[in-house]
């Protein structure tokens, strides 16, 4: 199961996993870029579902198309918050920004647990950010959601570790995606902006950080539980 797969890295994971053998149940919230992508990998083993993850409806729908079988869940979907610093944040934004980056992982994974733990047997990776390392890369909706979301993969790690789960997180620094990386506050442009341009290293295309999810999701990985494993080219060193 991948998320976000219509475009970015959520697109770049479901390329790899099906050349790599994989049957998935990709889900995007823009119907066409899914359309895309099928019409891309026609005659492979694809499934796709559009929907935003953070509606219940889709993920029912989710279940649905997985028959509740899912091996592995690939949580790639997010979105942004214009870098909007706490006494400029809306209570628009931040619902947004969690119902995406953190509710909707949470729904979708209690949804497929279920048959997880029947089996004994899952893994699960969801992808973060550097700005769930630090906080001078995004505004504080955005950097408060993917904190929150490294411990709640950890706390699944904890909880269904001994059912023979395994619950990872990715956390790249700057990827090359059709994401619109908008600074809408002023006085954010004048703390983040200097940051950025000082520390951090190179974006990488998707693929890179697809594999890193294909090796995690994989038995590879076997001994790998509730890690935050940056993929950064070494920016969360600095």
């Amino acid at each position: 199961m991948v998320t976000g797969a219509g475009s970015g890295i959520g697109r770049a994971a479901a390329v790899r996993l099906i050349g790599e053998g994989a049957r998935v149940v990709a889900t995007d919230v823009v119907e066409q870029r899914l359309a895309d992508l099928a019409a891309e990998l026609d005659g492979r083993d694809i499934v796709t579902v559009a929907g935003d993850v953070s509606d219940v409806a889709t993920i029912d729908a989710i279940l649905e198309a997985t028959e509740g079988t899912a091996d592995g869940l690939a949580s790639v979907a997010g979105i942004m918050d214009s870098f909007l610093p706490p006494a400029e944040m809306d209570d628009a934004t931040w619902q947004r920004v969690f119902d995406v980056n953190l509710t909707g992982p949470m729904r979708l994974t209690r949804a497929l647990l279920a048959g997880m733990i029947a089996r004994e047997s899952g893994s699960i990776v969801y992808v973060s950010s550097e700005a769930g390392l630090r906080s001078s890369v995004s505004g504080a909706a955005y950097t408060s959601s993917k904190h929150a979301l490294h411990g709640y993969a950890k706390s699944v790690a904890f909880y269904y570790g001994p059912k023979g789960i395994r619950s990872n997180v990715v956390a790249p620094g700057g990827v090359n995606t059709n994401i619109v990386v908008e600074i809408k506050s002023e006085y954010a442009a004048t703390r983040v902006g200097p940051v950025i341009e000082h520390i951090a290293t190179p974006s990488v295309e998707a693929e890179t950080i697809a594999a890193t999810i294909a090796w995690l999701l994989s038995g590879d990985s076997a001994n790998i539980n509730g890690a935050v494993l940056p993929s950064d080219g070494g920016w969360s060193t600095i």
